[in-house]
């Protein structure tokens, strides 16, 4: 059953949301022990709006969504249930206020569930650099291996739940198209701006954007276009509609296909599929310095962000003791984890006064020439395609043995779409090793309607 077939069963009075609500909760509840999907699981709240949703049903005056259920990625404020982005440094924290994006559903009586587990503030993309306190998200499919990240347990969920459910994640350089490729679910990361970041708790501003994930692409559409539009809140939000268009031509990035030969044979058999004229393009600047712009951007960005997070005005803190400096720099020794403080160092580095133009500003004109390598292509194309990650989820033990720089190079693929501000979406491919391969779909700003048609397509059906 899709989300439309349910909310019309439950507008009907065929199923009672109350009752559903409670066993989407019990299900999270028994799989969150071995799981670890949910920072926080919203029992009381979930089930109160519930009963408001199904006094609304009865009268006939319910919103568009009554009924559905929702997860919430750990970095996106709910109001009234702790939302920490996955780090100790916030615990207890309860925001006052939702989320535009949480507030355009609940205005819809969608009915949120829980808040989900993540790489503490998206720092990662395996979901194991969890907050200190918090619990690993495991593979759906294979409890010895990751769900990827930082987004890891909204795809997580997403994948094990037998209950119509859809879940609202948050990419900075693929935390949305990562896990969802991990765990073989949609995951849609749309055109910086499209949905308000307003509420979302800053890893770096200039590429943070608020997504979705669902089993069916039907879902994604949905929601989307509850959640979209321009946010007086977020003044990078945009009073632009998404474009029309049909897709003609097929551009498969020649650098993405230096991988496993068994993942790049199920990506071009899936192109082949499609039935849709192709031919391969090359992005040799994005493939080249995406990386290093991407991480020099981003711990800048975050390294700023983070500087609040003192342990007085919110969050985590202790006795005072000492100035301030001593003691700012206790509770974030003690409430950090080694990822957070590694990409604020960095962060902080590029943007010393004697580096700044050496790096943080060079990577900013080198964003410049992605994002216009990138727009020559789409003069050519309707989309681009790539393998969404050049590997399948690795075991606990594998990631164990990566060095930093190599956790980092496992966004080759997904960093260049997302220094571009562009849409892309992910979907399962095919199989290997048992393990889901993601193909991912970029189209050019507000190209969303383009990336909703071809996961439409019969190749994935």
């Amino acid at each position: 059953m899709n989300v439309k077939e349910y909310l019309q069963e439950v507008k009907s009075g065929r199923i009672d949301v109350v009752r559903y609500v409670e066993n989407i909760l019990e299900e999270a509840k028994k799989i969150n022990v071995g799981y670890s999907y949910f920072n926080f699981i919203a029992e009381e709240n979930a089930v109160k709006h519930a009963e408001e949703v199904r006094k609304k049903i009865v009268k006939k005056n319910s919103g568009r969504l009554a009924g559905l259920c929702v997860s919430a990625k750990d970095n996106i404020c709910v109001k009234g249930i702790e939302s920490t982005a996955g780090s100790m440094i916030l615990n207890g924290y309860k925001p006052l206020f939702n989320a535009t994006a949480i507030e355009r559903l609940v205005k819809e009586d969608a009915i949120v569930i829980g808040k989900t587990s993540q790489d503490e503030f998206g720092f990662g993309g395996f979901s194991v650099n969890i907050g200190k306190g918090k619990n690993m998200p495991r593979n759906p499919l294979d409890m010895d291996r990751v769900t990827g990240g930082s987004s890891g347990g909204c795809a997580g969920f997403t994948k094990i739940t037998k209950n119509v459910h859809v879940s609202i994640a948050e990419s900075t350089g693929g935390s949305i198209v990562n896990p969802a490729a991990f765990c073989g679910v949609i995951g849609l990361c749309p055109t910086y701006g499209l949905v308000s970041r307003y509420g979302l708790i800053d890893y770096a501003n200039s590429l943070d954007k608020i997504g979705i994930m669902a089993k069916d692409i039907n879902d994604i559409e949905l929601v989307l276009d509850v959640i979209k539009g321009h946010d007086e809140n977020d003044s990078t939000s945009l009073n632009m509609e998404m474009k029309e268009g049909k897709i003609r031509k097929i551009g498969i990035i020649k650098e993405a296909l230096n991988v496993d030969s068994e993942i790049k044979k199920i990506i071009l058999d899936a192109v082949e599929n499609l039935g849709i004229e192709y031919e391969e393009v090359s992005l040799p600047i994005t493939a080249e310095y995406g990386i290093p712009v991407y991480y020099l951007i981003a711990t800048s960005e975050a390294s700023t962000n983070l500087a609040k997070y003192c342990g007085i005005r919110y969050g985590h803190e202790k006795n005072i003791e000492g100035d301030f400096n001593e003691y700012f720099s206790k509770i974030r020794t003690d409430a950090f984890g080694d990822e957070a403080k590694r990409r604020i160092i960095l962060g902080t580095f590029a943007r010393m006064a004697g580096f700044r133009d050496q790096y943080y500003l060079k990577a900013m004109k080198a964003r410049t020439l992605i994002i216009n390598e990138y727009k020559n292509a789409f003069r050519r194309y309707d989309l681009l395609v790539s393998p969404t990650m050049p590997i399948i989820a690795p075991r606990f033990d594998e990631v164990k043995k990566l060095t930093p720089l190599q956790n980092y190079m496992m966004d080759i693929l997904t960093v260049g779409p997302n220094l571009a501000g562009l849409p892309h979406i992910t979907i399962n491919a095919g199989f290997k090793d048992d393990m889901p391969v993601g193909i991912m779909f970029i189209a050019e700003h507000l190209g969303e309607k383009r990336l909703i048609e071809v996961c439409k397509n019969k190749a994935f059906s």
